[in-house]
């Protein structure tokens, strides 16, 4: 299979779109085995590709869990969990009351049929607020030039029906990776990957590259949005951002920045209470310089003490695998990065949840056959740590592994397609 796209990259002539395209799918072969990328992400790069069972690819075309490519949890107030999915073109919300081992009757939000975003990194996104507000988010393509768009759908009785969907912003430049983050007093803070500064720029004759992060809030679900803006023209365009809120309840975001020379590195801003960005701050010098979309964004928590908590992938020259490092309240620089998994082993898709002092990080590592979730914990804010534990594995198609935290607990989620969806408490 390496082969055949190294040779479609040889033959590649006169279209970045196309050498991006096909660059992503070496890179995943590569470093990932495939693991990490969808079958239907992987397809649309080119209709004949048909992947082996061993990347988990077989034809699943239903709209019900069983075929999803991607899910996303919430707790609601009354125990119960809700989860958004994308399967079969829809976007599509369950109920489950015991815990994710059984759902209720799938409530279908969207229905955009090959249009829908369901790339490595672009999954539908859920909040909910303790008073049956539920927002989910998602995004769709526009047309073939990977152009997409990003709607929002709103429940007020703890996702029993919701709102046809609608969109967020009026730009008519490309939108994608929305991520959703719940702040006091219900506002909800909204960021994604925008191309409008590189449309403009493109517009006036310079050659422009990447995205740009924008952000916007409502505190009325939806019914107002405040105007957007933009925390930082230059990003990667093709990456999932973080998103988290402080104890200062500021919006915290991390994502892969463009700094010069073409370097894609990761950095973090956070939102003032004046709705303005403040200065980037660099989380990692790894120095990877790249146009190729590695489709693996970073992940952000920060704890009730302020500590900001960040993992993230990177090919650099400096350094590359899987990392995470820390900022403890009031520094100004990160910790050292410490790697996260076996580098034999391809770890891959990191996440970070922070709570109090302890910290814990899930991650997915595969062998060529089988795809592996791994986590640590942390007791002091990140300093150190425990061995790494395997806690499942599955052969085939697996999406990335999330954490979430409720009254109860720290649980990490896993949607597998041979084992189904996942729901494990973490801590004791």
């Amino acid at each position: 299979m390496a082969g055949w796209v190294v040779e479609r990259l040889r033959t590649t002539k006169g279209n970045r779109m196309n050498l991006v395209k096909w660059s992503n799918v070496l890179l995943c072969l590569t470093l990932f085995g495939c693991a990490s990328l969808s079958a239907q992400e992987l397809k649309s790069h080119h209709p004949s590709v048909q992947l082996g069972a061993q990347a988990g690819a077989q034809v699943c075309d239903s709209r019900e869990l069983a075929c999803a490519n991607a899910a996303s949890p919430a707790w609601l107030a009354d125990g119960s969990l809700a989860l958004v999915w994308t399967a079969g073109g829809a976007v599509s919300v369950a109920k489950s009351l015991d815990g994710g081992r059984s759902f209720g009757p799938r409530v279908e939000i969207a229905e955009h049929q090959k249009n829908l975003d369901t790339g490595a990194d672009a999954r539908a996104q859920i909040i909910a607020h303790d008073d049956g507000h539920v927002l989910v988010v998602y995004g769709y393509f526009k047309d073939s030039h990977w152009n997409a768009k990003v709607n929002f759908s709103l429940s007020t009785d703890f996702a029993q029906h919701f709102t046809k969907p609608v969109a967020i912003s009026k730009s008519d430049d490309s939108e994608r990776f929305p991520v959703l983050a719940l702040q006091k007093q219900g506002v909800v803070s909204i960021a994604w990957v925008d191309k409008r500064v590189v449309a403009q720029k493109n517009k006036s004759g310079k050659v422009a590259l990447g995205g740009s992060i924008a952000y916007t809030q409502t505190s009325d679900w939806g019914q107002t949005f405040k105007k957007e803006i933009i925390i930082n023209p230059e990003s990667c365009e093709c990456c999932r951002i973080g998103l988290a809120i402080d104890s200062n309840d500021r919006a915290v975001l991390a994502y892969r920045a463009l700094f010069a020379g073409g370097v894609r590195d990761h950095a973090i801003q956070s939102v003032s209470d004046q709705y303005l960005p403040s200065a980037l701050m660099r989380v990692s010098n790894d120095h990877w310089q790249t146009d190729v979309c590695p489709h693996q964004g970073p992940s952000v928590s920060v704890s009730e003490t302020g500590a900001v908590h960040v993992t993230w992938f990177t090919q650099g020259s400096v350094r590359s695998g899987l990392y995470y490092a820390h900022a403890l309240e009031g520094s100004p620089v990160f910790s050292e990065p410490l790697p996260i998994g076996n580098a034999a082993l391809n770890p891959s898709r990191a996440y970070v949840l922070a709570s109090g002092r302890s910290v814990w990080l899930v991650w997915k590592e595969f062998d060529g056959q089988t795809s592996s979730l791994h986590a640590m914990r942390s007791t002091d804010q990140g300093l150190t740590w425990s061995p790494s534990e395997e806690l499942m594995s599955t052969r085939g198609y697996s999406d990335h592994p999330l954490l979430l935290k409720s009254g109860q607990g720290v649980y990490v989620s896993w949607l597998t397609r041979l084992n189904g969806y996942q729901l494990r408490r973490l801590d004791p």
